[in-house]
């Protein structure tokens, strides 16, 4: 039995983070116990734990997920801390000793600084500092705007990168805590400072100085001697500044580095009036490397140039081994694709994305310093003598975020989508939920953000991550009346009030609860999520409170193909009615988040309300009849994910859905609101084959076009890139889009059947409901969650279906067993310990378990048979023996002349589904060959 993956409001060892409710999760591992008994948390200033200031004592009130330490904290403390568990089974552990330690307190002796020199200038301020006595501890408390690095006697400090990363500079500005590893005698301090987001060219507006206009760093060094004596060295006008060899960089023109300049000349600084107020303790994860690839090619392209393939579309720097004479210039420009063979960059607009090194002839490893690239290919030019693939690398940077989950699947280019999307979350989650990571945007837009944030959430733990995103969520509603704006942090960009793009504020902090089970994000944001709410209520109320959103902008379904307005960037689909649904929608999670947390008035105002635009939404969108009044894709699934479909007009609702696939050949034309819950709607609405039938379209629109493509991660348009290879337009067309990737939520939710629990979230309780398909023969996947690794895996062998799930120590599920015999299930769970209950529900088996592994074969009670589509006669069919020899393996083959219903539906769908996919004469034709064969 072990104690692993033990953190501090999901850190490891916090240095220095703002830690309003110091909350310790761990899980335990190892164990065939089924259930924690009690546990006991002790907190120690010191190693060795010999001064406690926490002690728990052993109590079965310790929840593994969270539990708030109810210390009083002093500031810049360290506290040391373990955690003993003990189990049903008498065995016990207790986890290694972990720490967390806070930041400075709030009152700064030290100034901002700003060097004397001209604002375009890039600059290193310096310090130097003698020490004449032994050293117990050091901290450095320090900012630098726009980025920064911090250089200790040479040394760069910690292994983070473009410190202090993207915030709502306007609002708070967070500082970040080093330890400082202080020499006895003479030590230099420099800090390295570049434009960043904060001055340099940055947004949707594309201009410079967005925050502020001269480059500032403020600090303290705070030495605590062996003595007792303590001393605090602030940044003042004793500093001074030399000239930068990063010359110039920015977030999208690149960097230029310059080896040989003269930095000896010595320029003196003056303190700059900037508000200390706002400055605040870090809530932002490192941003550091993750991974080094070597690039997989080198290509001289029929332009003559040189080019290397990094063999996959990732963010972050480039670095090189250099041994270049002395005043050489190595240019190096990024891009996505090669068009033509060629290198090609146009698609990310006006961003230079470029690197110039001019070297002094020294061998060294080079690399970036304050910018990054979305790039797969790099053009390199003024390179010496040959070029060695082992010299490069491409560094992946993104935000720390443990890697939780993993699928796969049977089929080769299913796996890769599942690779495609992972790698879009590392390139786009790099201190913000960006919407790209290369061209002059990437900027935080909420609605790509909510999209993707429970897709997001089972891949990686992103308790932390969406915690300071969240925090700047609030800072810029704040300014607004509670509307949130399409891009946070806003960076001068103009736009707010958007529904869906909005709905940051609401989902994703109850996609984090659920996933994670720590109701501090609920805490933390219960205010954000309740404005959010209040302002499209105000909007409500300006216009009659009808108790529906029919007002203002909308970006609505965006980019789905049914639009015809503007290019069809905006959808068909009635704004109002996506408005309206995520009034509903984000008012019911207030509702919810208000009960967990304690406010139960807000909890019953809220519900209240919920009701009041559910009812209000029926009347205006739905007929007496139950026919819907809007007749899109989006429009259905909207109605039926959100809860709006009234039981009088679910028939028709299906009904509708089926038959706007149908008339789209069996295409989606969903954008932005539709797509991410496509996939969803249809497999927990009778339509699961039509689910994996649009995860498997290789043609366009579909997930699979672009795989066959060579997509390494995710487009922003279904067709990016055109079936010639030519790329489809450079307005608006990045390669690297995380927010169709949110189609692998599906994947976990409704293909694995791994579901959180709103009642216990965190994996406390859950749903294993996996929905096999026999276009997928087998599939597998795992969630190491907030409660410990959750595993589901089914395959289709034959006549059978074999189903494997893990549940976690101290933790309960459901398995749901679809199309099973309970009498059947009965006799094999007797064979089985942890089983608590068997029931039925419908033509599905439900097995209550405990803590264990668990292994399922049986006959399904409807099998899962193939149906294809070809144009032969089905008497010839019965005169063929290898069509016989099919029909024997439960296997089914019928005449149509619509090819795109090749492998499409189920015999049952087929035989007895409430819908009818051909025209009647059709239907009732080949119900009478099904009924034949069948007999």
């Amino acid at each position: 039995m072990k104690i692993n993956h033990v953190k501090i409001n999901h850190l490891v060892n916090p240095l220095g983070y703002g830690l309003n409710r110091p909350t310790l999760s761990y899980v335990v591992e190892d164990t065939k116990a089924k259930k924690q008994t009690k546990a006991q948390v002790q907190v120690a200033l010191d190693e060795n734990f010999d001064q406690i200031v926490f002690d728990s004592k052993e109590t079965d009130t310790i929840k593994n997920t969270g539990y708030v330490l109810p210390v009083k904290t002093e500031y810049s403390t360290r506290y040391y801390c373990k955690v003993k568990v003990w189990a049903d089974n008498g065995e016990s552990a207790v986890s290694d000793t972990f720490w967390f330690e806070t930041p400075k307190d709030e009152n700064w002796s030290a100034d901002w600084i700003t060097p004397k020199v001209s604002k375009e200038v890039q600059v290193t301020l310096v310090k130097h500092v003698t020490l004449d006595k032994p050293v117990a501890k050091a901290r450095m408390y320090m900012v630098g705007l726009g980025v920064y690095e911090l250089y200790l006697n040479g040394q760069k400090q910690g292994d983070e990168c473009l410190l202090p990363g993207f915030h709502d500079y306007d609002s708070w500005i967070q500082y970040q805590t080093f330890e400082m590893n202080l020499q006895a005698g003479d030590n230099e301090l420099e800090v390295m400072l570049g434009d960043g987001w904060y001055k340099g060219w940055f947004g949707l507006n594309k201009k410079e100085e967005n925050y502020g206009d001269r480059l500032a760093c403020i600090g303290e060094l705070h030495i605590w001697y062996e003595d007792g004596s303590f001393a605090v060295i602030p940044t003042d006008t004793s500093w001074t500044a030399k000239k930068s060899k990063v010359v110039y960089s920015g977030i999208y023109p690149g960097e230029v580095y310059d080896a040989l300049l003269d930095d000896s000349e010595i320029f003196d600084v003056e303190i700059i009036d900037l508000d200390k107020k706002k400055l605040s303790p870090r809530l932002s994860p490192p941003i550091t490397i993750h991974e080094q690839i070597t690039p997989i090619e080198l290509i001289y392209t029929p332009a003559g140039e040189t080019v290397l393939d990094m063999g996959q579309n990732m963010v972050g720097w480039f670095g090189f081994h250099c041994k270049a004479s002395k005043g050489t210039k190595l240019y190096f420009q990024f891009g996505e694709i090669l068009q033509d063979g060629n290198f090609y960059r146009d698609n990310l607009r006006t961003a230079k994305a470029e690197f110039t090194y001019i070297a002094d002839g020294t061998e060294c490893d080079v690399r970036q310093h304050f910018t990054f690239y979305g790039y797969r290919f790099v053009k390199i030019t003024g390179w010496e003598g040959d070029m060695d693939l082992q010299n490069f690398r491409g560094l992946v940077i993104h935000s720390e975020m443990e890697e939780l989950g993993h699928i796969e699947t049977s089929n080769k280019l299913v796996n890769q989508l599942i690779h495609n999307a992972k790698w879009g979350q590392k390139g786009n989650f790099l201190d913000v939920p960006t919407d790209c990571p290369q061209r002059d945007e990437r900027c935080g837009w909420t609605g790509d953000a909510q999209i993707f944030s429970g897709t997001a959430s089972f891949n990686m733990d992103t308790y932390a991550f969406y915690t300071k995103y969240g925090h700047d969520v609030y800072m810029e509603q704040q300014k607004l009346n509670g509307s949130v704006p399409d891009v946070v942090p806003i960076a001068n960009n103009q736009g707010d009030g958007t529904t869906a793009w909005g709905e940051a504020a609401t989902i994703i902090p109850w996609n984090v609860y659920l996933h994670y089970g720590d109701e501090g994000i609920l805490y933390n944001q219960y205010d954000s999520m309740k404005a959010w709410v209040d302002y499209m209520k105000g909007e409500d109320d300006k216009y009659g409170s009808k108790r529906l959103w029919q007002s203002g902008f909308h970006y609505g379904d965006w980019l789905a193909l049914d639009g015809n307005v503007d290019g069809g960037v905006y959808g068909a689909t009635d704004p109002f009615l996506i408005s309206s649904g995520y009034y509903y929608y984000s008012t019911c999670i207030v509702a919810k988040a208000a009960k967990i947390i304690g406010k139960e008035e807000d909890a019953a105002y809220y519900e209240k309300l919920a009701e009041q635009i559910h009812d209000a939404f029926i009347k205006e969108y739905f007929s007496p009849a139950g026919r819907l009044c809007v007749d899109t894709m989006t429009a259905y699934v909207v109605v039926l994910y959100m809860g709006l479909t009234p039981d009088f007009a679910y028939e028709n609702v299906c009904k509708g859905l089926l038959n706007k696939l149908k008339k789209n050949c069996y295409h989606l034309n969903t954008g932005f609101v539709g797509t991410p819950y496509l996939c969803r709607v249809l497999s927990e609405n009778g339509m699961n084959d039509l689910a994996y039938h649009l995860l498997l379209e290789k043609g366009f629109p579909g997930w699979l076009y672009e795989v066959l493509m060579g997509a390494t991660t995710v487009w922003e348009r279904w067709n990016s890139v055109m079936p010639n290879g030519k790329i489809s337009g450079t307005e608006m067309n990045s390669l690297n889009h995380y927010a169709y990737g949110s189609i692998v939520e599906w994947m976990y939710r409704n293909m694995l059947g791994i579901q959180p629990s709103e009642e216990k979230a965190g994996f406390k309780e859950f749903t294993i409901a996996p929905v096999p398909n026999y276009q997928i023969p087998w599939a597998k996947g795992s969630v190491r969650s907030a409660s410990g690794l959750v595993e589901s895996g089914w395959k289709i062998d034959g006549r059978k279906l074999s189903v494997d799930v893990t549940v976690p120590f101290d933790s309960e599920a459901v398995i749901v067993l679809p199309d099973a015999d309970i009498t059947t299930i009965q006799k094999s769970v007797k064979r089985q310990d942890g089983i608590l209950e068997v029931t039925e529900a419908g033509k599905n088996v439900k097995v209550k378990v405990e803590a264990g592994d668990y292994h399922f074969t049986y006959k399904p009670t409807t099998p899962y048979r193939k149906i294809y589509s070809i144009d032969s006669p089905m008497d010839e069919l019965m005169k063929n023996e290898k069509t016989r020899k099919i029909l024997d393996e439960d296997y089914f083959i019928y005449h149509s002349n619509l090819p795109f219903f090749k492998e499409l539906y189920t015999f049952e769908e087929q035989l007895n589904g409430p819908f009818t996919n051909l025209p009647y004469d059709q239907q009732k034709a080949l119900d009478e060959k099904l009924r034949a064969v069948e007999s």
